[in-house]
């Protein structure tokens, strides 16, 4: 004689303790929790369409691209990506970050291309500002550098994956900036993000 037993979870959201749920043939799929995220609308990509210069030496002031949250939710960030328009022969460059605290001024908004992860229409959530005056509350390297093979041809993408370890709470920003070998390096610059509820997501 089989039994039956009930197992239960307590949910992120309330707190309430609810049973897990099976197919029906009794199998228990888990998703990554960016997949789900995806679903709920929360996956958004921003990018800037104009090229910064590389800087030759550690960023402290200046950002290529400043995203900052606009929003009362938390801005989980998944990725940051830099797309090479002009450089030299194998001319390298890098991807550094600058996670600025709660209470920055907000930046204008100059982005100019927005989308979402889940087929919605965009919406005004994010200012992205290029070529933005920060202050320097430290910067460090991200990813790994990468080179361009000719002097003519762009399409060299250097992409740092955060996957979550970067939160951006309200009025707090990122900024970011690449640092190459030369200046004749133009990169533009984008992030890719999930736009969470504090209630699904909350800080310690």
């Amino acid at each position: 004689m089989s039994s039956l037993q009930e197992i239960k979870v307590q949910q992120s959201v309330g707190g309430d303790m609810v049973n897990v749920q099976a197919d029906e043939k009794g199998n228990i799929y888990t998703a990554d929790i960016a997949r789900s995220w995806t679903a709920k609308g929360y996956g958004w990509q921003a990018m800037a369409t104009t090229a910064i210069v590389a800087l030759i030496v550690r960023p402290t002031t200046v950002a290529a691209a400043t995203f900052y949250n606009n929003t009362s939710k938390n801005f989980v960030i998944d990725r940051v990506f830099g797309f090479n328009l002009i450089s030299i022969a194998n001319g390298q460059f890098g991807i550094w970050l600058c996670v600025h605290p709660i209470g920055m001024t907000a930046p204008t908004n100059d982005m100019t291309v927005r989308n979402s992860l889940s087929g919605l229409v965009a919406g005004t959530e994010g200012i992205f500002d290029s070529a933005a005056t920060v202050n320097d509350n430290g910067w460090f390297p991200w990813g790994i550098s990468n080179y361009s093979v000719t002097a003519t041809v762009p399409g060299t993408l250097v992409e740092a994956e955060v996957g979550g370890r970067i939160i951006i709470p309200p009025t707090a920003g990122i900024s970011m900036q690449s640092v190459g070998q030369t200046a004749v390096v133009t990169v533009a610059f984008g992030l890719t993000y999930y736009s969470v509820p504090v209630s699904e997501f909350a800080r310690a």
